[in-house]
């Protein structure tokens, strides 16, 4: 039996959102169970710069600077992003007291499963359309009927090719977001 696109591509990126929902949970729930609230408020710090590190990717990506390796340069965004969005979202908890972090916090949420649409998705569905395309042509099924049987596929993968329209935007309302409430932290706490 065939495994669909869904089961093959779509769950186990569920699962990873799922497990960073998870893990901002937990990491939340251990600073509370051990009264160490504390130190999720300065989690935000460490998490912003792994955020801010990640982006020497796109620097690279788009020729700004010319030094590293693309292909290390995305493992390191890949993992910089998630383990500082994962550090940001622990900083958060459930202990918004503004508007302007509530909006930060889900922007970042926005750009983060953008980010692995991207990156999970997208790649392994084409790659996973066009094994279906060349399994049912060697069984002699006929193109209209290859197209017809791979419908809904095709037309997930279309949708989801569209995810860079939606990342790079979401990112800098979520820069933008982000710098209003480090710099609210800033005057409020009397950093300046």
């Amino acid at each position: 039996m065939e495994k669909s696109l869904w089961r093959r591509h779509i769950l186990p990126f569920s699962v990873l959102l799922g497990l960073l929902a998870a893990a901002a949970l937990a990491g939340d729930y251990v600073l509370h169970r051990f009264n160490l609230v504390w130190v999720g408020r300065y989690l935000g710090i460490p998490g912003t710069l792994l955020i801010v590190l990640s982006l020497v990717y796109s620097l690279r990506k788009r020729k700004v600077i010319s030094r590293g390796n693309p292909k290390y340069l995305l493992t390191l965004h890949e993992f910089a992003s998630w383990l500082g969005s994962l550090m940001v979202l622990i900083h958060a908890g459930v202990h918004f007291n503004a508007i302007l972090p509530w909006l930060a916090t889900i922007a970042m949420g926005v750009n983060v499963v953008s980010g692995m649409v991207g990156k999970l998705l997208l790649d392994r569905s084409r790659r996973h359309l066009q094994e279906q395309r060349e399994h049912f042509q060697l069984r002699g099924v006929s193109r209209p009927e290859v197209e017809q049987a791979l419908f809904w596929d095709a037309v997930t993968i279309d949708a989801m090719s569209r995810w860079r329209k939606v990342h790079i935007p979401i990112f800098i309302v979520f820069a933008v977001l982000s710098l209003g409430h480090i710099i609210s932290i800033f005057l409020f706490w009397g950093w300046i």
